[in-house]
């Protein structure tokens, strides 16, 4: 399941010439990896450099490996330019090693707990035939550019493309809770995976949301992305859809349901995941996670960012020729009212045009005209506004977890 080929910008050059099979794995050839120069960005650290390789998975595109075990591979920058992130280039990210292929007719979805009415089971086929919503929604992982923490931590050391933005249908996940009667006294709603650790004593990834955040009506049981059946990668069969909230929370191969009537109390909730309290102000807290005087709370929403998608650092471009600068832009679900650009470093800031609004759940497009005046090396950078009036912190605001990098987005390319 898990086969793939990989290289390294050591052998690389050496590989790509021609098409290679092995296993269940593609190397493409070179004509097709061209635009891929970068492994990600300058400030990751260099042992992380080294060992990134470029990477096929089956149905997958050419992505970047941070961890193989359990697998952890991201978009390359240049792939997130599109609205909707195809299925092949987006990212995948595992928390335990040991990862069952499950058949469609073999899904249960077990639905239990102190505060179920009823409990029951839904199979693939009953699950499809519950009202059906579509939810555009951007899936980022909560360590997204973890690896540009300075100092650094630990985790896996991501770049910029732990993230993508889908279009994802299925069922709401408060019809299914209704199906099973919870009742008024329930508090959290627990979330089971498939996925284990390669030894027993791995606390099994195990998560739980809010009731209220269960219940809303963007939360959602997804079957579908952009319109295909969910990606092995991806969370196939069915997989939890959280939108506006870190990824951590987008439980993939759901298997079982429980509704309690306290904070459920697991490593993933209560050690993992957390940010100091206070350093985030202004994003919705999970109280019932929340201990008196505790120096952490639970991560939740996203914060305000942005990302330039078409260029890179060391970019040649050639004197005189116009040239347009874009990307996307995104935040926890409330919208994105502008998104500025410099080209000085972060002295002067124009606006940029913004493209078509798919919800405020998903990521808005963007694009800067820019006719290079002179040749020689320009600091191009960029920074979005949510609706809120929320923007993105001009320094790193730096956490023991390497969560909420939302320091705007630069790079340096070359007029020649």
């Amino acid at each position: 399941m898990w086969g793939h080929i990989m290289t390294n910008r050591r052998n690389f050059l050496g590989m790509a010439g021609s098409a290679v099979l092995a296993g269940n794995g593609l190397l493409m050839p070179k004509s097709v990896w061209s635009a891929i120069t970068s492994l990600g960005p300058a400030g990751l650290p260099q042992g992380a450099l080294d060992e990134s390789m470029l990477a096929i998975l089956p149905g997958k595109q050419a992505l970047i490996k941070r961890t193989s075990r359990p697998p952890n591979y991201e978009t390359p920058v240049e792939g997130l330019g599109d609205m909707f992130t195809p299925n092949g280039k987006f990212f995948v990210r595992w928390h335990l090693s040991v990862i069952p292929e499950i058949a469609r007719d073999d899904w249960r979805l077990r639905i239990a707990g102190p505060s179920a009415g009823t409990e029951m089971a839904l199979r693939y086929d009953e699950l499809r035939r519950l009202p059906a919503v579509e939810v555009i929604a951007v899936n980022m992982c909560a360590g997204n550019r973890r690896g540009l923490s300075d100092p650094h931590v630990a985790g896996v050391e991501w770049g910029h493309g732990a993230m993508g933005n889908a279009r994802w249908r299925g069922a709401r996940l408060k019809d299914i809770l209704h199906l099973a009667r919870i009742r008024s006294d329930a508090i959290e709603v627990v979330f089971h995976g498939e996925d284990r650790g390669v030894i027993p004593q791995t606390p099994q990834f195990i998560k739980s949301l809010p009731i209220w955040k269960a219940l809303d009506e963007h939360t959602i049981l997804a079957y579908e992305m952009n319109g295909e059946p969910l990606p092995m990668h991806n969370g196939f069969p069915v997989r939890l859809i959280v939108p506006g909230w870190a990824g951590t929370y987008w439980m993939k191969q759901i298997s079982e349901i429980t509704v309690l009537p306290r904070a459920y109390d697991g490593f993933w909730m209560k050690t993992a995941y957390r940010i100091p309290t206070g350093k985030f102000p202004g994003l919705v807290r999970f109280q019932s996670q929340d201990t008196p005087n505790a120096t952490s709370t639970p991560i939740t929403e996203l914060v305000v960012n942005s990302l330039i998608t078409n260029l890179q650092d060391g970019q040649s471009i050639p004197y005189g020729q116009p040239l347009t600068v874009r990307g996307v832009a995104w935040d926890g679900g409330h919208g994105i009212a502008k998104v500025e650009v410099s080209i000085d470093g972060g002295r002067n800031w124009r606006p940029a045009s913004m493209g078509r609004d798919y919800g405020n759940y998903s990521w808005r497009q963007w694009q800067f005209p820019f006719q290079p005046a002179q040749r020689g090396q320009y600091d191009i950078a960029v920074r979005a506004v949510g609706k809120k009036g929320e923007t993105q912190s001009p320094v790193l605001i730096w956490n023991p977890a390497g969560y909420h990098n939302n320091v705007p987005h630069r790079v340096r390319p070359q007029v020649v």
